[in-house]
């Protein structure tokens, strides 16, 4: 995980955490088999005790990293929109048509996540699942407004404003750039979870990728650029 956050330069509000979890071996692993525990449990039976057995370590010394699981999942979704933000940087990184640029960045944002050996100290198709079904937790709670003045939401607050202003190059007196991407950020995260668990609530495409294709559509169709 260190190796990982220092090639993609992905920072983490130290609001989150009690200790930093990669200051040392045992924070990267309360990281790691977090991750895993959460995605095989689900959010609600996750608790610090079955990871702390997970991991063959005490309850207490998790509690040294994270205050509580809320923030250890907030932590989680903030390097997973990091991560998001950075793929978007990469693939957009030097391409001077904004039409382009969004065209890539909207296929970062609604793609299916694959497995990539070159992430070896972190489970990025879990964390993905993490973020389909859990992540709006973090923020659809009652210490959201404290949450919000802390900085919880502020990686993805950046990525959406990254995309808005690829929006607002191509269309500058478009009124509602931040919804529209919000709205395919969430949108496409609930389509996946239909599409592998409530299929009639979306459209399967066999040798499609209708999410993606869909949200494109939507996209260029609401700022008037249709090919």
């Amino acid at each position: 995980m260190q190796d990982l956050q220092s090639n993609i330069a992905i920072k983490i509000n130290p609001n989150v955490y009690k200790k930093d979890p990669l200051s040392s071996d045992l924070g990267a692993k309360i990281l790691r088999q977090g991750c895993n525990l959460i995605d095989d449990l689900g959010f609600e039976k996750f608790t610090f005790k079955k990871l702390a057995n997970h991991i063959e370590s005490t309850e207490a010394s998790v509690y040294r990293y994270f205050e509580n699981k809320h923030n250890l999942l907030a932590y989680l979704t903030m390097w997973y929109w990091s991560w998001a933000e950075y793929k978007v940087l990469l693939n957009t990184l030097n391409i001077d048509c904004p039409k382009i640029r969004l065209q890539r960045a909207m296929k970062c944002l609604t793609e299916e996540v694959i497995e990539d050996a070159e992430f070896s100290q972190v489970n990025e198709v879990k964390l993905n699942q993490i973020v389909i079904r859990e992540s709006s937790k973090v923020y659809l709670c009652k210490t959201v407004d404290s949450d919000n003045e802390s900085g919880f939401f502020h990686v993805y607050k950046s990525l959406v404003q990254r995309i808005a202003n690829i929006i607002l190059e191509i269309r500058p007196t478009f009124k509602y750039p931040h919804m529209l991407i919000s709205t395919v950020i969430e949108g496409a995260r609930h389509q996946r979870f239909f599409s592998d668990h409530l299929p009639r609530l979306t459209d399967v495409i066999v040798g499609e990728d209708a999410v993606t294709d869909f949200y494109l559509q939507l996209v260029q169709r609401e700022l008037g650029i249709e090919d």
